[in-house]
């Protein structure tokens, strides 16, 4: 396993996380796109995995609603994956969610993600529904775990 240092970063610091989530994901967004997102939520976690001083995994999320927290995003370098750092910031957020008594935990993903619903699954989260993205023309798979 990848021995990471995993920072929670304040919402407004988000140069990090768009070079992350650029990197990872595609179309490219700019800062501009995640501070319209944050507003009104409550809660805005961004975790940053580094691997000897550099930045090499995110995760984002942000209260769902009261005691739910919801998993927006969780990205690997492709040259760290499989190394177990998305289980380290998952681990991180776990921790975050259940020091500021969350009850639960969704997030949802595409089922050609695999490698997010086998983590989902190794992590005891359930499938509890499914949702159609019309952006991506595809069905979303709605992942919850609960905390008590």
């Amino acid at each position: 396993m990848a021995d990471v240092v995993v920072d929670l970063m304040a919402p407004d610091d988000l140069a990090e996380v768009v070079s992350l989530y650029n990197q990872v994901f595609r179309p490219a967004q700019d800062q501009e796109h995640f501070t319209r997102r944050y507003l009104g939520r409550h809660n805005i976690v961004q975790l940053v995995a580094r691997s000897q001083d550099r930045p090499v995994g995110f995760l984002l999320g942000f209260e769902m609603k009261p005691r739910v927290f919801f998993l927006w995003f969780l990205g690997v370098l492709s040259s760290h994956r499989r190394q177990g750092v998305a289980s380290q910031l998952l681990d991180a957020l776990h921790e975050w969610c259940q020091q500021n008594e969350y009850e639960a935990i969704r997030g949802e993903c595409f089922n050609g993600q695999r490698p997010m619903l086998h983590l989902g699954m190794e992590y005891e989260y359930d499938i509890i529904g499914l949702r159609w993205d019309a952006d991506h023309g595809d069905n979303l798979i709605l992942l919850q775990k609960t905390l008590a």
